[in-house]
């Protein structure tokens, strides 16, 4: 992996690992706190490369932009993603959080 890859990474990682417990963000929410706002897709790979990453981050609470656990194949079984989220008190109905407006937590708000 490119050395500013592994740079960008490992931001994503920081701000993933201050998603509060049974709350949820989105790829872009992150993208945009990090000021590239048009990385959406690469803070998706960050979170597939995230099952290595020590200390461990939490990519199951990063979801698309309207809830969809887009990211679910990445979990090793099908409903570990959903099965990690509903640990953490967040329903899931058709792989969408439920309520996803107001579990969202947006880093540029809550972070500055």
């Amino acid at each position: 992996m490119k050395e500013e890859n592994q740079d960008f990474f490992q931001r994503v990682y920081e701000v993933a690992r201050l998603i509060p417990k049974g709350r949820v963000t989105s790829y872009g929410a992150i993208a945009a706190f990090l000021g590239t706002k048009g990385s959406s897709r690469m803070v998706g790979w960050a979170m597939n490369a995230a099952g290595t990453a020590f200390p461990p981050v939490p990519a199951h609470r990063v979801v698309n932009r309207e809830g969809m656990l887009s990211g679910k194949h990445h979990f090793g079984s099908q409903n570990l993603m959903q099965e990690l989220l509903e640990n953490e008190g967040i329903h899931i109905k058709n792989d969408r959080v439920q309520d996803f407006g107001k579990l969202f937590w947006d880093p540029a708000k809550e972070l500055l």
